[in-house]
């Protein structure tokens, strides 16, 4: 390969410049970067644009009116020449070679023309990108039925179309030495946390990385790294552009990632997290029903099982009208080991139904229905009652829209399990104090307590939380 000299600003010298980009893009290796050459007004010309990256349309427009164009048409600089001769909105004169190159290389076409210097790109760029549909876990049974979709610049214009304010400012960043992911910024000038906004962009600048490899996910660990051990999700996250629109209004800042078909929110606590969008499309009374019963089948779905293993160690303890939650049959399998072998399964079986054809998937429900239910607990692997308690907890799981508090939950609960099952009584409250101290000890961006506004007290954002009130 042949050492390429990078030159920081391009030279005065058209062939030089050409030969530079040419080697420096590697268009003899790389099939879809095209180099277009031929003649505008007298003058020699390339154009540099990424073939797939390009409104075809749009491009045949343009060359059809360069090649109309007369050497006395032609003004003395590009930037006259951009004013007066181009028709397209979108474009810039450039001299730096590295923003040359990142434009290009973000499939914006780049002019180059013998005897004016820099560079005139023109942004008429397209990426692909699927349909603006409902997103398929986070779905609404009333409301828009629009999602975010991979491009950043269609989700900006989701949210845009919502809030018609001059105050709607969206701020682009670049992230990643070689693979540039833009992000963009979202928030109301004058209804945002100065501070935490500040302290934003400030870790954003902070961060050096190479690539966002798992893109939002990437992001998320870098702005805010936690402990280990606590599994509790510090960001809210939405596929739904009415809910990013609501946040924004609220003072939140959300953050897109181009290549993420979802919004980051941030603030945020537990109570944010647990929302949906069907809270606010109903009527009050029912926005409220909806979020009490899912606040308490999470707060269920952690205690259950545990309680449950704990009655069974001590069955003395079961109050009198209680009785009939008593084991009949016999235990051939440890409980403990009953419980746990069936969160792997139900995991297994998530696992498998993401990875099924639809048309696959009826069988994999009537196999997974025979064998994990009635020929498990025939068989005496598993209790009838044990079987009970897990399908209320996996369904609980899918009460909740984030799937990372999901699994938050899960995790909280095997440990509260395994406590209750080695230590009895004292596990179980050991468990709940460990699980007190993960809710309690994370912070969100803003450096909030999670549980606010429950800890620390404040009741008139409390109500707002617990109880769907008039918008």
């Amino acid at each position: 390969m042949c050492e390429v000299i990078f030159m920081s600003r391009l030279s005065g010298n058209f062939d030089e410049n050409i030969v530079s980009m040419n080697a420096l893009l590697g268009v003899e290796r790389n099939f879809d970067i095209m180099e277009k050459k031929m003649r505008v007004g007298g003058h020699d010309a390339s154009l540099f644009f990424i073939d797939g990256l390009t409104k075809d349309e749009m491009l045949e427009k343009l060359l059809e009116f360069f090649y109309g164009r007369k050497e006395d048409d032609m003004p003395q600089t590009l930037e006259e020449f951009q004013v007066t001769n181009l028709p397209y909105a979108e474009s810039e004169v450039l001299t730096d070679t590295e923003d040359i190159l990142k434009n290009l290389l973000s499939g914006v076409p780049c002019l180059f023309l013998s005897g004016y210097s820099g560079c005139l790109t023109i942004d008429c760029r397209t990426y692909p990108a699927r349909s603006v549909e409902e997103p398929l876990k986070d779905r609404t049974l009333r409301g828009s039925r629009d999602g975010f979709v991979e491009t950043l610049v269609a989700n900006t214009a989701l949210i845009r179309r919502r809030i018609r304010s001059p105050k709607l400012c969206m701020e682009m960043r670049e992230l990643g030495k070689s693979s540039r992911t833009d992000l963009a910024l979202c928030y109301m000038e004058d209804r945002v946390d100065w501070a935490c906004l500040e302290k934003i962009k400030k870790r954003i600048q902070e961060i050096d990385v190479d690539a966002l490899t798992m893109n939002q996910e990437s992001l998320a660990e870098l702005l805010l790294p936690g402990h280990w051990f606590n599994p509790l999700p510090r960001f809210h996250r939405s596929e739904h552009p009415d809910t990013a629109a609501a946040q924004i209004l609220e003072g939140d800042i959300v953050i897109l990632v181009d290549n993420s078909p979802a919004a980051l929110i941030l603030p945020t606590s537990l109570f944010a997290i647990a929302e949906e969008a069907n809270d606010y499309y109903f009527p009050p009374i029912t926005g409220t029903y909806l979020r009490l019963t899912r606040m308490l089948i999470m707060f269920l779905s952690i205690v259950l099982t545990p309680l449950f293993l704990l009655y069974s160690q001590r069955p003395e303890w079961i109050p009198e009208a209680l009785r009939f939650i008593e084991i009949q049959e016999t235990v051939h399998v440890p409980l403990i080991l009953q419980f746990l072998i069936l969160e792997l399964a139900v995991d297994g079986l998530r696992l498998a139904a993401v990875h099924t054809p639809d048309m696959l998937s009826t069988p994999l429900s009537v196999i997974a229905g025979l064998v994990i239910g009635e020929f498990a607990v025939n068989s005496g692997w598993f209790n009838s009652e044990v079987m009970l308690y897990m399908a209320f907890v996996t369904l609980a799981g899918y009460s909740q829209a984030n799937m990372e508090l999901n699994y938050a939950v899960k995790f909280l609960r095997i440990v509260l399990l395994l406590a209750t099952c080695w230590f009895a009584l004292p596990g179980f409250i050991i468990g709940l104090l460990f699980i007190g101290f993960c809710f309690l000890s994370c912070r969100t961006f803003a450096g909030r307590g999670y549980l606010y506004p429950l800890v620390p007290f404040n009741w008139e954002a409390l109500k707002r939380q617990l109880f769907r009130v008039k918008l």
